[in-house]
């Protein structure tokens, strides 16, 4: 329904304004890594290590979280608090990747489900190291691609929003088998 709306109001916009325009428009709600807003880097640093800091408080919850609610509360853990805290600090962090980028839609499916894969290992003071190096090197990976392939012609939020629809396709029909 809501992809619907923002296709048509996509193609009202576009009939409305100059087509050069329309276009400029378009790249900007890519995410790009050329252009980074650089007046706002400093503050989007201190913000993540802040929030990095903080979250540190939260690192022994994880693995009781992923049990499930009734056995984290069961274990004595504050379900709801600990949650709604762990979810402003995600809320934060991808606000200050999405002011200085922009947004990377498929990033964290694709990221958290290869490090699963490769890893094969459920704690997370393993998999949370293991994926901001395989989201690290994803990106860079991304915009070598994009710097030396593709000439400048695309952005890296279209490759990795193409690679992550693939692969979330393929997480789709791979789910679709077990259920058979």
């Amino acid at each position: 329904m809501f992809g619907t709306f923002f296709g048509s109001l996509t193609t009202f916009m576009e009939v409305l304004i100059d087509p050069n325009e329309f276009q400029i428009a378009q790249d900007i709600g890519f995410a790009s890594f050329n252009r980074i807003n650089t007046h706002i880097l400093w503050v989007a640093l201190v913000i993540l290590l802040a929030t990095i800091l903080f979250s540190l408080r939260y690192w022994h919850y994880f693995d009781v979280l992923a049990l499930g609610r009734e056995n984290a509360i069961n274990l004595g853990v504050d379900h709801q608090r600990i949650v709604k805290t762990l979810l402003s600090l995600v809320a934060i962090l991808t606000s200050v990747s999405t002011a200085l980028v922009g947004p990377l839609t498929f990033l964290g499916l694709l990221v958290m489900n290869v490090t699963f894969e490769f890893i094969g290992d459920y704690r997370h003071r393993i998999l949370i190291p293991a994926a901001m190096l395989l989201a690290i090197i994803t990106l860079v990976i991304g915009q070598l691609l994009v710097t030396h392939l593709f000439t400048f012609k695309t952005t890296l939020s279209i490759i990795v929003n193409f690679v992550g629809g693939v692969y979330f396709i393929y997480l789709l029909l791979r789910a679709n088998k077990k259920w058979e």
